[in-house]
This record gives structure tokens, C-alpha cells and sequence, in this order.
């Protein structure tokens, strides 16, 4: 029997695409062979909350929650937010102010590597007594936020023997909002010199795309690092019909600046102004939207078409997509735009609806996508292939799907399971 711990920041009642990978694959664990342990804060700051997803916590779970201190309330106070209003890392730079560009340089230079780092010193104390308690084999460490996997390189360092996997759903110094953060030289040379602790020190690491894995491959100068990617869970689209199927384009999950699809609202414009839209089309935007978005709506002229819908729960998420004309899925214009490959892909595969995708011109999304003939793809500035791919899409039913079977959440648990196998054999 495999006794495993998992730290990981995100659990239900968290809600939005950090909780998922893990909660989703440990559904599929053969509990007859291991024990999962999971250790989370009792007290989170979450960017959103959604109670739907306590249902699908597997009762087999043991859960180790400990409190921890973070200084939002602070940030909050400071920046002049309300004491209930979420922060998310994604949308640093909405407001300009002197106030939020100081709270921005305090951020980035004395929350390293982000603001759960006063959970890392009480919880490597905390946990090696109950690493001890349940005689646990291997500690897997999932990230963002980072800090989590400097819990686990403490408690490596405390004993040796124990295994760890640093679990990376997002890059450290390259992740998209990295060149926003106002850093200074030291700030900066500290976060790569805690990456690259973590990236040599862990027994193995596992990332989710290919990019990820060469970028850390050329950091680390270690050539076994694992591609697990995110995948989609079968179970949340049983039982779901696209009867009453919307003429609609659905954007699932939050825009902030960087995922901003400016061809999208250009395309509708121009579509609009010739007279070739389709009567009753309506643009659905579900989840967080960055003002720059609503600005970018406003000067093409397009506000009518346009339905902010905001947070839902996953299970209304899953809804929209399988309800949908065209899921749209933006890739962040950033200087790591290559390897961003977002959990709504996979998911957006699963739900089988056509999935107009804009990105660069080369990356991990468009390598995943170009297996699945319901899936078109448009580089960020082609305004008349977005605007051919529209009109298509809206005049034709797409019936031609494949199965995206290789990336069940049930076969990729199997994956870790295996790794996790190999690590204490």
C-alpha cells in the first residue's frame, strides 16, 4: 500500500481551474492499492468559491487542513477593495492608480514566491509529524501557487527518504503575468533561484505541456521530467443533452487583458456593418471579464450581442458548453503564449462542440487541437479567417468529432498512479 500526501493550495469549496486537475483525477485512484492524504488551508483567500464541487471530494480522502495567514486583508485595505472582494492574480494591472502600483511592487517583491508564502515555515513543522502519523511514501506538490512545492522541498530536506513530485499546472518565472510584476533585480533572481531549487531537488517533476517541459528540461539540465497533461472528466457530461442548443459563442472562465480576442470583436464588427450576422447571435462571457474587454466590446460597436454572465458553478459551466454553438477559447497574448495550455480545452473537447480557438502562430493548444476536426484554429490579428469560421460555423452543425479519450481524467490518474509506482518500487 502507497500512503500519499498531496499540498495543494486549491479544494473544494474553491472554484475555477486550479482545483480541478486534482480533484477530478483523484476520483480515479485504486484506493485497494494506496491512501491519498491531502493537506489544504483551513481558512483560504479563494478568487472564487463554488460548494457544488464538496460532492465530488472522494469519500476515500483523508483531509489535513491547518490555518493559514495571508495578507490580502492588508492588499485589501490598503488598495482601497472591500473586505469580501476576490483578488485574482490574472488581472494585476486593472486599475491605475499610484496606490495599486504600489501594492503591485509590494507584492512582487516581498510575497516571493507569491502570498501563501507565510503557510511555508508552520506547515513543513506541522507535516513532518504527520508525514511520520501515516508513514506517508510520496509528497506530491501542486503549483501554482508555488509555495507549495517549498513546503515540500522542506520536507524532503527534513527526510531525505521521502519521495516528492512537484506537480506544475502553471510555470513559475514564465508564467503570463511574470513581466507585469513590477520586480526588482533581487526580487527577480530570487524566484529563479527557488525554481530552479525546486526543479533539481524534487525526485521527479511532471508538468502539463510540452513547452513547460522543454523550458524546465534547459533549466534544470535533468531530461525526466513527465508530460501529464489536464484532461476532461466523462462523468460531468453524462446524462447531459445539447437539445435546445443556443445560437451562440461561449467563452468559459475568465478574460483578463492578455485574453483579450480583439479578431473576435473585429471579425463581429465588420460582420455586423456588411449585414452577414446571423440574426439572434449572442456573444455568452461567463466567468470574470477584465475592463479592457468591455472597452474593446464598446469601441467596435458590438455591446448588444454581448452577455456577461459572470461566475457560474462548474456543473452550469459544463451546461453552457455542451449547450453552445461555438465554444471560444482565447490563448493569453503574452510573451509565454506557446506553452499555455488551459484545463478548458480539454474540457471544451469533452463537451463535443465546435471550438473556434485564437492563439499564436505556433503552440502547445494548436498541438493539441490539431487531432480534433471540430476544432478550428486563427492566429491573434487574422481578422478574415476568424470572420470565414464564424460564418461557417454558424450555418453548419458540426457532427464530426473524435473521442478524446486520451485525456480522461480516469487515464490520467492511471498515469500518476503509475509514476507514483515506479518512484517507491
Amino acid at each position: 500500500m502507497i500512503n500519499i500526501l498531496l499540498i495543494s493550495y486549491y479544494w473544494p469549496p474553491s472554484g475555477g481551474g486550479g482545483v480541478h486537475r486534482w480533484l477530478k483525477m483523484s476520483k480515479y485512484f485504486p484506493y485497494e492499492k494506496m491512501n491519498l492524504f491531502v493537506y489544504t488551508p483551513e481558512n483560504p483567500e479563494y478568487p472564487a468559491y463554488d460548494e457544488s464541487l464538496n460532492s465530488s471530494i472522494d469519500k476515500r480522502i483523508k483531509i489535513i487542513k491547518r490555518p493559514i495567514t495571508e495578507p490580502y486583508s492588508f492588499y485589501k485595505k490598503f488598495t482601497g477593495k472591500k473586505k469580501d472582494e476576490k483578488i485574482y492574480s490574472g488581472f494585476i494591472n486593472d486599475k491605475k492608480s499610484w496606490k495599486n502600483d504600489l501594492a503591485v511592487w509590494i507584492r512582487s517583491n516581498f510575497f516571493i514566491p507569491d502570498a501563501r508564502f507565510l503557510w511555508i515555515k508552520p506547515s513543513i513543522k506541522f507535516l513532518i509529524k504527520e508525514v511520520k502519523k501515516h508513514s506517508i511514501d510520496i509528497v506530491i506538490s501542486t503549483g501554482p501557487p508555488h509555495s507549495m512545492h517549498l513546503i515540500a522541498n522542506g520536507l524532503k530536506k527534513k527526510n531525505p527518504t521521502l519521495k516528492w513530485i512537484a506537480d506544475f499546472r502553471d510555470p513559475w518565472t514564465n508564467i503570463d503575468f511574470y513581466n507585469q510584476l513590477k520586480l526588482t533585480k533581487w526580487a527577480d533572481n530570487k524566484h529563479h533561484r527557488l525554481e530552479k531549487k525546486v526543479l533539481r531537488n524534487a525526485d521527479k517533476i511532471v508538468v502539463i505541456g510540452w513547452t513547460m517541459k522543454d523550458e524546465f528540461q534547459e533549466i534544470s539540465n535533468r531530461n525526466d521530467i513527465e508530460i501529464i497533461t489536464n484532461g476532461f472528466d466523462h462523468a460531468d457530461f453524462e446524462d447531459k443533452s445539447s437539445n435546445g442548443l443556443s445560437l451562440n459563442i461561449s467563452h468559459i472562465g475568465s478574460l483578463n487583458k492578455d485574453r483579450n480576442p480583439l479578431v473576435l470583436w473585429k471579425a463581429l464588427k465588420e460582420l455586423k456593418d456588411e449585414g452577414s450576422l446571423v440574426d439572434g447571435l449572442k456573444i455568452d462571457l461567463i466567468g470574470n471579464v477584465d475592463q479592457s474587454i468591455h472597452k474593446s466590446i464598446e469601441q467596435n460597436n458590438i455591446v448588444d450581442l454581448i452577455n456577461v454572465k459572470g461566475f457560474v458553478s462548474h456543473d452550469e459551466a459544463i451546461q453552457f458548453m455542451i449547450k453552445s454553438k461555438i465554444l471560444l477559447l482565447v490563448i493569453n497574448d503574452s510573451p509565454n503564449s506557446k506553452g499555455i495550455l488551459t484545463g478548458k480545452s480539454f474540457e471544451y473537447l469533452g463537451a463535443k462542440r465546435p471550438i473556434l480557438c485564437i492563439g499564436p502562430k505556433e503552440g502547445d493548444v494548436k498541438r493539441l487541437l490539431s487531432d480534433f476536426p471540430q476544432a478550428y484554429y486563427i492566429e491573434y490579428k487574422d481578422v478574415n479567417k476568424c470572420k470565414i469560421i464564424i460564418q461557417k460555423l454558424l450555418s453548419n452543425d458540426c457532427t464530426n468529432f473524435n473521442d478524446p479519450l486520451e485525456y480522461s481524467r480516469k487515464n490520467l490518474a492511471i498515469k500518476f498512479y503509475d509514476l507514483c509506482k515506479k518512484l517507491v518500487a
